[in-house]
């Protein structure tokens, strides 16, 4: 990932226009009550297939849920809607009480509070772990201000608390292109840390996993509840199990049911659907 690339991921405009003029940062405000997002019967159709049939779903402020679901359930298109990607042709998503996301572009909503990181994890492999992190700081600024950004004692002090909680303080001088898999993924969500994201979506994030690495990021992702609302979509069920308190499962783009993993696992729709079991 080329170092303009991962400025536009991390919050940065890329176009002509925002490289040559300062931005103006969005303010949103953060004090909401519940729930901290909530989508009300949202469609989205591609070329006549329903990827999202009047989906209606509501995440508490620091909760983690977990989303599951079959392929062609509707949870990529489910996030690509929460941060922008995607225009629902209804419905209506809003962040807190009164942010209507709708009216927002991609860059507004990730600088507003809400982050995401994808299935295959995108560091700056030439950097070390520390200098990724030091970058996803700075990318609340416009692109050249970011590009000469300097640490204060508060920021280095921000920094290594990111690096405790993704237990990568031994790895912080290490370029981030020789980690582990895992260990970039924690890189990653770390990078989207240092940003104080109100909700945090996740993608599949033990894809490809050690046990242990798989274990690490159950207590990762288990400690950010809370401080965060962190949305996981997830296809590995037992992980899920380790971590979900609440499960939502969708189905042909609409939520099929909700409610512990017990109680999913014994849904009998859920199962003929889903599970197989």
């Amino acid at each position: 990932m080329s170092i303009l690339e991962g400025l536009t991921r991390f919050g940065m405009a890329a176009d002509r226009q925002s490289l040559m003029e300062p931005q103006t940062n969005l303010v949103i405000n953060t004090d909401f009550g519940k729930p901290v997002l909530y989508l009300e019967e949202v469609s989205v159709s591609f070329d006549g297939f329903k990827a999202l049939n009047n989906l209606t779903l509501y995440i508490d402020e620091g909760e983690l849920r977990c989303i599951i679901g079959p392929n062609g359930a509707g949870k990529t298109t489910m996030m690509d809607v929460i941060t922008g990607k995607t225009r629902p042709d209804s419905g209506r998503v809003f962040f807190g009480q009164t942010i209507d996301l709708l009216k927002l572009n991609e860059h507004e909503i990730a600088q507003g509070g809400i982050g995401r990181k994808f299935q295959k994890p995108t560091v700056f492999e030439l950097l070390s772990v520390f200098e990724n992190l030091e970058l996803a700081m700075a990318s609340s600024k416009n692109v050249w201000a970011s590009l000469f950004y300097k640490l204060g004692a508060e920021q280095k002090t921000r920094i290594e608390e990111v690096l405790g909680l993704i237990g990568l303080e031994s790895q912080y001088k290490r370029p981030a292109g020789l980690l582990s898999h895992g260990q970039k993924q924690w890189l990653e969500i770390g990078m989207l840390l240092m940003q104080n994201p109100r909700v945090l979506l996740v993608d599949e994030p033990v894809a490809g996993m050690t046990g242990e690495e798989t274990e690490r990021t159950a207590e990762l992702l288990t400690s950010l509840a809370g401080k965060h609302s962190v949305i996981v979509v997830e296809h590995d069920m037992a992980f899920v199990r380790s971590i979900a308190k609440k499960v939502t499962v969708l189905h042909q783009g609409s939520v099929l049911a909700e409610g512990s993993m017990d109680q999913i696992q014994n849904n009998p729709d859920v199962v003929e659907v889903y599970l197989g079991e």
